[in-house]
């Protein structure tokens, strides 16, 4: 509908503007070298995790963390395939080495924290937040897990048999975003009483301001992220395209897929769960990907220009996917 088309838009202007903020702003030395590495440190370490710790016990009862279960299923589905369909197109592309770790990883793997929880509360608010939880914790497994193994196991430097022992941090499978919501889930689980005991309200304001801070920082963020970045440094050959088809396009295709094939088979998605999904499973390419390239002697320059393209487009997909999600609701 119009006024669908219109919310959808003006929440995407909200966030372009907020986006655009942190690019001047860095563009003109207002924030110095160490101010991107700061906001995402307090981002990560600080404000997700109270921000997610909160939401879940404000949110989430264990009747509904039970009702919520079929994310999880539909998001490892849709995960699984687009590993294989990523694999597949890695050989029959002759992706060369040093791409082919970002190349997967752009067709599984979004920008959930950065992009999608600030993306997903200006389109949908905060009653879409539990949903929004199973998809982070789908990413975050399969980010830390598969797409961590891949990228280093896709060293260019390294022999065949160093490769078949590629390590990863195992403690990057629990960033402080997800000790958050584990923390929260004890607390569900256990049916402490935290937000309801009246002389903790002191707790759950700070909570709550700090947790405040994840939309308006993530975005100007990456806005600093696009300004050291550079616009001019975006192209498109063949492996961008690709990956970004499959970033846009075969991920959020995927997962619904699966939704609809759940819902003929007599299982019951609401429309925001649906909704939430498949705009999550669009989000841009991992911010981390360039970080990961470097550690692995990968394509530096490849995963820097698929994660700038990926992040200036979605300005546009965004739109699109909100009408076609509509029927959805």
């Amino acid at each position: 509908t119009v006024t669908a088309l219109s919310t959808s838009i003006q929440s995407v202007l909200t966030i372009v503007l907020l986006i655009a903020v942190g690019y001047v702003l860095r563009r003109q030395g207002r924030f110095d070298d160490q101010f991107g590495k700061t906001i995402s440190d307090l981002l990560m370490k600080i404000a997700l995790p109270a921000s997610i710790f909160i939401s879940v016990l404000q949110r989430l009862t264990l009747n509904k963390l039970v009702s919520l279960s079929s994310g999880l299923v539909y998001g490892f589905g849709a995960v699984i395939l687009g590993y294989l369909i990523a694999f597949l197109l890695v050989w029959l592309l002759k992706v060369r080495p040093g791409r082919r770790g970002t190349f997967i990883n752009m067709f599984v793997n979004a920008n959930t924290i950065f992009i999608g929880l600030p993306l997903n509360l200006a389109l949908f608010g905060d009653k879409a937040v539990p949903y929004f939880l199973m998809y982070y914790v789908v990413n975050t497994v399969s980010t830390w897990t598969v797409g961590a193994f891949i990228m280093a196991w896709d060293d260019p430097t390294q022999e065949k048999a160093e490769k078949s022992g590629a390590s990863f941090n195992w403690k990057k499978l629990l960033p402080a975003p997800l000790v958050g919501f584990l923390v929260a889930l004890v607390f569900l689980l256990l049916k402490i009483p935290f937000i309801h005991v009246g002389w903790l309200g002191f707790a759950v304001n700070t909570l709550d301001y700090v947790g405040s801070l994840v939309t308006p920082l993530s975005l100007i963020y990456i806005g600093i992220i696009l300004a050291d970045a550079g616009l001019k440094a975006i192209r498109f050959d063949r492996d961008t395209i690709v990956a970004l088809i499959g970033r846009f396009v075969i991920a959020p295709a995927l997962i619904t897929g699966l939704i609809l094939l759940g819902m003929h088979a007599g299982f019951n998605v609401p429309g925001l769960e649906a909704q939430t999904l498949i705009i999550q499973a669009a989000a841009p390419g991992l911010a981390v990907l360039p970080i990961l390239a470097t550690e692995a002697h990968a394509d530096v320059e490849y995963a820097t220009n698929v994660v700038t393209t990926s992040t200036v487009l979605f300005v546009v997909v965004v739109p699109i996917l909100m009408m076609l999600v509509q029927g959805l609701a």
